[in-house]
């Protein structure tokens, strides 16, 4: 490629800077956005492995690998092999796993024995002592001798040094300078003479050095490695009875990439110590963990790119579209080229070389922006709501890398394949395309339109029939999940409906041409004419507003119905922001009761908490308890509590016209406190639920029953029910019927809802709840200790704040609003700057045809006027078509966002939402983008001179 086409492939860029900066945008938002997505995951990823490793190992450090040699019965120490398999464990394993290691520990014993003192006159021979002979490499450097000497490295004959644990020579009555016989019995026939020269203590107790902990040194006799070695295993040929090799290895800095080959070292370890040394192997090991964080990783990144490929196919969208308009710019410059001499080679190599520095430049960027946008992902706890949390430990990896380098290879192709058929048409063929510029687009004439919205449909039939299968995320602790599919097929839904409309668009522009042909201004009929004759022109900006909008709209109220179900579902199960239970004491007389009947939380041993009812008798028979009840005073007085109220919460009988309705739950309530604790959906009932506390409040013995209870017994209000509390039994007047209520689920048992102090006058005092309104932000540990300093001692303490916080900070959940958000911002990005750089061109494009009419006399009124409908017809009804069918498609395909198991027995019910805030925000990208538009429209009008655009030749 000469030095000239380089020049003129710069000089070309330069001409269409506005296009080829657009370009590269769209280059850097794919990008950033495709690698964003395996960086979060990475992140997230090294915030759960360390502490998943410690749970899943047993109370081990993260990244614990133990590898051991259990000698068999009898036989002789391979001392080649021991040292061969030593030497491989200490230099080649940590090289073999790559990451830094905390701690390395290798312990060595013989065969324990009975052990007897030398001297009988100075210790206690009468005891049995069976003690082993032990050595820890390393060990000097993390003890401190507290009584006597550290050993020594050399062994004079049969004897040798050693040291105890302080707490051991207390538990074996021996002392510093004490020395034992120890006989060896396999293999050899020799008895050892140990002196115990002095004792020690850990310098740091909690360091994993001491992974085996300190019980099983308590008969420990501790040697020097050197000692144990030489003399013991080469010099006297005792064998050894096992050795363990210890690494705690720091994995906090793994990444996905990793995950594989570290998993496939692992289980060829095996191999290669057995290989060295017979009967050596790894005996704990975090191979099975990583095979399970791999398979979350990939579950995770599956997730999100489900999630994001709608938006990333839509950036690549407007790519091709900007290239489009780039080609159809440069068309004729293409054709000059090919008719003076240039080879079709050459010009696609300029398409090419123009491409690779723009994708060498989006790929030095984005990354970058990358790294923000997984950041701002790792920030998300809701729908555009980011939040300044301990960020996630976001870095750049090979995935991310390969993956924004594969997102540019395909933009280049997206771009260059059209310019390529461009590259190959001559000055003739370029005509004769412009002169069918009216031909319908390849999707038409093969009815592509038609057959996507065929497949939309067609998902839809399978969620309802529950057949399109998926993998569960486990997003959050509840039951809902997040389906990828339900993101997917939506998308395809809209972009197919759009593409449908399109289809349509051109009959809607003459039935409007037909109707108004005879009373239509000259501005709109010209209007009507130019998009009826080149409306194939227009579809891309179209398609990209239907697309980004109808996205946005889903994709917002997706992710605000997730979030909000999720959060409501939690604070119903709660029913209040904190719930504390207090310790009841009994009368002294029942002290064995209370504690034969347990605390627990299930009200159904002996009333609420275990404590109460008359019904937790040790033997189960009744018994009567009497409890005494704990101040309340001193919770109203608590800072940060913005109101409380005692909430009885029980097991009963119930009772209906002498049939038993079964158990059920009892809730007894002091209505007016309860008001202004609980927390409510409104929608859910058929009138205010203060209508219904109120209804509490007209008489003592009203109660409210469940909706699904009166249907089965036929219940009415004013009816009698009888609840059996304990051995007393209670009568209430149904006085409401309510389809849910606060922390009760109708279809698991039936509840009764009454007045608290009418049960206390019926049955002896249970146990009760304290439900606690929260200002905002207040804490609940000051609230703990002042009540504790007040006396009252705290069974449990349940925070619905505290359970939120947990939930938001899940990573699938903080991914899911995260990539929702962000896709959400870019389609408004990438449909405004589309949208003006379209009509730029499109303006600048047909500055002749603005000329040719200003000459023929319409006025600068009229052109302008012509162009906002232009605007108005193409533009507004994409806008209004994205806005709506993102409306539709949410309505249809979102209620499946519930999972099967959970579609009828969900509490509260689901609802699909959609904020208007997010609708106003759309509203206003649209107004700036219409403004935009006009302000583009009225500039181009004004510095129009009809001397100059009227001439001959063609527009450059």
């Amino acid at each position: 490629m000469g030095v000239p086409l380089i020049r003129l492939m710069f000089r070309k860029m330069w001409n269409t800077k506005w296009l080829t900066l657009s370009t590269l945008l769209g280059l850097v938002v794919a990008v950033s956005f495709t690698v964003s997505i395996p960086m979060y995951s990475d992140g997230s990823l090294k915030r759960v492995v360390s502490s998943s490793l410690k749970e899943e190992s047993k109370g081990l450090p993260a990244g614990s690998l133990i590898m051991g040699y259990q000698a068999p019965g009898g036989t002789k120490t391979d001392l080649a092999g021991l040292e061969a398999v030593s030497q491989y464990i200490k230099d080649e394993v940590p090289k073999e796993i790559g990451f830094p290691f905390e701690t390395y520990m290798n312990s060595r014993s013989i065969r324990s024995t009975e052990v007897y003192p030398e001297d009988p006159s100075k210790v206690d021979a009468s005891r049995t002592r069976t003690m082993t002979i032990v050595s820890m490499s390393e060990l000097g450097d993390q003890v401190s001798v507290t009584g006597g000497q550290m050993y020594s490295d050399q062994m004079d004959g049969n004897m040798l040094e050693a040291l105890m644990l302080e707490e051991a020579m207390y538990r074996q009555d021996l002392h510093v300078g004490d020395v034992m016989e120890y006989p060896i019995s396999s293999g050899v026939d020799v008895t050892l003479k140990v002196k115990i020269v002095g004792t020690f203590q850990a310098t740091e107790e909690t360091d994993p050095y001491w992974y085996q902990g300190f019980e099983g040194m308590m008969n420990n006799l501790f040697v020097s490695e050197k000692v144990f070695n030489d003399g013991l295993l080469k010099n006297l040929s005792i064998p050894l009875h096992n050795s363990s090799w210890y690494y705690a290895f720091d994995l906090r800095e793994i990444t996905t990439s990793q995950l594989t080959p570290l998993s496939s070292t692992l289980d060829r370890l095996n191999v290669e110590l057995y290989q060295k040394l017979k009967d050596t192997k790894v005996d704990i090991s975090f191979g099975s963990l990583l095979s399970e964080f791999r398979k979350q990783s990939l579950q995770m990144q599956t997730l999100l790119f489900t999630l994001a490929a709608p938006m990333i196919a839509m950036v690549f969208y407007y790519i091709v579209m900007n290239a489009r308009q780039s080609l159809d710019k440069q068309q004729s410059d293409i054709a000059v080229l090919r008719s003076r001499g240039a080879s079709t080679k050459q010009i696609i190599m300029i398409y090419l070389l123009e491409g690779l520095i723009l994708g060498a430049v989006a790929m030095i960027l984005g990354p970058l922006l990358g790294w923000f946008m997984s950041k701002s992902i790792g920030s998300a706890n809701g729908f555009l709501t980011f939040v300044n949390r301990k960020s996630i430990p976001v870095g750049f990896n090979l995935d991310a890398i390969a993956l924004g380098a594969a997102a540019v290879i395909i933009a280049i192709l997206a771009t260059l394949l059209p310019a390529i058929s461009y590259a190959r048409a001559s000055i003739v063929n370029a005509k004769q395309k412009q002169a069918r510029s009216d031909r319908l687009p390849f999707w038409q004439r093969w009815f592509i339109d038609i057959i996507l919205v065929g497949i939309a449909g067609y998902g839809f039939y399978l969620f309802q029939e529950r057949q399109i299968l998926t993998f569960q995320t486990g997003m959050t602790t509840d039951e809902l999940q997040v389906q990828p599919f339900l993101f997917f097929v939506p998308a395809l839904a809209i972009f197919s409906i759009g593409l449908f409309f399109l289809r349509v668009f051109p009959w809607l522009l003459k039935l409007i041409g037909w109707l108004g042909k005879k009373w239509l201004p000259v501005p709109y009929y010209l209007s009507l004419t130019q998009l009826s004759r080149s409306a194939s022109s227009y579809y891309p900006l179209m398609i990209l507003l239907v697309l980004t909008l109808g996205l946005g709209v889903y994709n917002a109220s997706a992710a605000r119905t997730i979030d909000l179900n999720s959060t409501e579902r939690t604070l119903y199960k709660y029913g209040a922001d904190v719930i504390m239970k207090t310790v009841w004491e009994a009368t002294p007389e029942m002290k064995k009761t209370q504690s034969g009947s347990g605390q627990g939380q299930n009200g159904g041993q002996g009333g609420q908490g275990g404590q109460g009812g008359g019904q937790g008798g040790q033997n189960g028979q009744p018994e009567k308890q009497i409890f005494s009840e704990p101040p309340f005073q001193v919770f109203h007085e608590l800072d940060g509590v913005e109101h409380v109220a005692r909430v009885l919460q029980t097991k009963g009988n119930i009772i209906i016209s002498g049939r038993s309705a079964g158990q059920g739950n009892v809730m007894g309530v002091d209505n007016v406190d309860f008001a202004q604790v609980a927390w409510f959906r409104n929608d859910l009932f058929p009138s205010h639920p203060y209508q219904y506390l109120n209804l509490l409040g007209m008489n003592e013995s009203a109660a409210l029953v469940p909706s699904n209870l009166a249907e089965k017994f036929k219940l009415k209000t004013g009816d009698v029910i009888t609840v059996s509390i304990g051995d007393q039994a209670i009568d209430f007047a149904v006085y409401g019927i309510i389809p849910y209520w606060p922390s009760q689920y109708p279809d698991q048992a039936p509840f009764i809802v009454a007045n608290l102090d009418y049960i206390y006058d019926q049955s002896p005092l249970i146990p009760y709840e304290v439900w606690l309104k929260m200002k905002p932000g207040a804490l609940v540990g000051p609230l703990m200790k002042k009540l504790s300093d007040q006396g009252v001692e705290l069974y449990s303490v349940k925070d619905v704040r505290s359970e939120l916080t947990a939930q938001s900070k899940h990573p699938t959940r903080g991914g899911v609003f995260g990539i929702l958000s962000l896709g959400f911002l870019v389609s408004v990005i990438v449909s405004l700057i589309g949208y003006v750089l379209y009509w730029f061109f499109n303006l600048s494009g047909r500055v002749v045809q603005f000329g040719i009419l200003r000459a023929m006399g319409l006025s600068r009124r009229q052109l302008t006027f012509m162009l906002l409908t232009e605007q108005i017809l193409t533009a507004g009804l994409s806008i209004v078509l994205g806005i709506v069918i993102g409306k539709l498609v949410g309505k249809l395909y979102l209620p499946f966002l519930q999972t099967a198991d959970n579609v009828t027995t969900q509490v509260p019910p689901f609802r699909i939402v959609f904020n208007s805030s997010d609708t106003l925000q759309l509203y206003a990208v649209v107004f700036i983008m219409l403004m935009l538009g006009a302000g583009l429209l009225f500039w181009q009008i004004r510095r129009l001179r009809v001397h100059q655009a009227v001439k001959m030749g063609e527009e450059r």
